[in-house]
């Protein structure tokens, strides 16, 4: 092992810095410990009180430590009702915790990963946009009214490359400000520490903001083509209507409306089927008749995983799916005696909704 990475391994495994990651997890785990970090106030406040043991010349070493292990497990431990789920959560957190603090050296990365990490990382991710439709609804206009409606796929495929690009963006702007701050932060402290341990906090920064932000990214996915649909109602003044009573399939379906028949059809929304394919094939002809509804339509944008066998087994349960006009899966499906019925491009979907709507649309 040649000196350099030598150095990097004594710094991960023996390092009190290398705790500036671990505890930027831990004070993030919800699922273990509650998600302590969120509680701004709590933690801000038991970071106040660990240094001003710090700073008191009353007490030894020895002293100052037993007596932030204490405020640590008392802090934390009351800070939710007792009994509860949350109680004990943070009941574990306190236990997990002092077992990593041995000494000074740890309640000063503690202080330090909560003030220039954790707190740190909560602002900047609250400026990240939860939806993308901000950078997407004004795109989407325009190509629509430049364009007309059959050109719908393309302001559906723009709205979703636009709204990944813009938040990315985002996250980049916030990561990189929080980032350069911290830098100054560090040079800032009076604390002995080593180049390579300057890298650990900054990377343990980096690695935690890019896990939160992949959280956050998740569930911008799933809202993406949800938001296009209202978009798409909106702009041609189609009514859209609350899904039937009573309709328990566990299907997810975006936008519901009204045929003028009575009946409903449901839209879903989404980049792939991937990700509803087990919901989807619950939805049997016999459920959607009991609560009259016509078909299910579906809007996907990214196709290669639309075998054969989905869209026969699906299409027969009254299930349509929209695809790009250019998409070769829509091209062979389209023209395939077994799966024609089943699919229709996008370019076709806006006068289909008007025809069930009993409406007519110019472009």
């Amino acid at each position: 092992m040649n000196s350099e990475l030598q150095v990097v391994n004594d710094v991960v495994y023996n390092s009190s810095w290398r705790n500036a990651y671990w505890f930027a997890r831990m004070l993030m785990n919800t699922d273990q410990f509650g998600a302590i970090g969120k509680r701004e106030g709590l933690v801000l406040t038991l970071t106040t009180k660990l240094e001003s043991v710090l700073e008191s010349p009353e007490l030894s070493n020895d002293e100052k430590l037993t007596v932030c292990r204490d405020i640590i497990v008392k802090d934390i431990s009351y800070a939710a009702r007792q009994g509860t789920k949350t109680a004990f959560s943070y009941e574990d957190f306190a236990v997990s915790l002092n077992n990593e603090i041995q000494s000074l050296d740890d309640i000063l990365v503690f202080i330090v990963t909560v003030r220039y990490i954790v707190l740190p990382t909560n602002d900047a991710l609250r400026r990240v946009p939860s939806d993308d439709a901000a950078f997407c609804r004004d795109t989407a206009k325009s190509i629509l009214d430049s364009l007309g409606k059959r050109q719908v796929g393309k302001a559906i495929r723009a709205w979703d490359t636009l709204g990944v690009r813009g938040c990315l963006d985002a996250e980049r702007i916030e990561i990189l400000h929080e980032f350069t701050k911290l830098r100054h932060n560090l040079d800032a402290l009076e604390l002995k520490r080593s180049e390579v341990e300057d890298n650990a906090i900054l990377t343990a920064f980096v690695q935690e903001f890019e896990r939160r932000a992949g959280q956050k990214r998740k569930s911008r996915a799933g809202n993406s083509l949800e938001d296009v649909a209202t978009f798409l109602f909106n702009y041609y003044g189609f009514d859209s209507h609350p899904k039937p009573d009573h309709f328990q399939t566990d299907i997810e379906v975006d936008k519901w409306f009204k045929c003028k028949d009575g009946w409903s059809i449901g839209i879903s929304c989404k980049r792939t089927l991937r990700e509803r394919w087990k919901q989807v094939s619950s939805a049997d002809s016999n459920a959607l008749s009991r609560y009259k509804i016509k078909q299910i339509w579906h809007l996907i944008t990214y196709d290669r995983d639309l075998s054969d066998d989905k869209i026969t087994m699906l299409g027969q349960q009254r299930q349509v799916f929209y695809l790009l006009d250019t998409s070769e899966r829509y091209k062979t499906a389209s023209q395939h005696v077994g799966m024609k019925d089943y699919v229709r491009p996008l370019s076709q979907l806006i006068d289909d909704i008007a025809k069930e709507q009993g409406k007519t649309i110019r472009d």
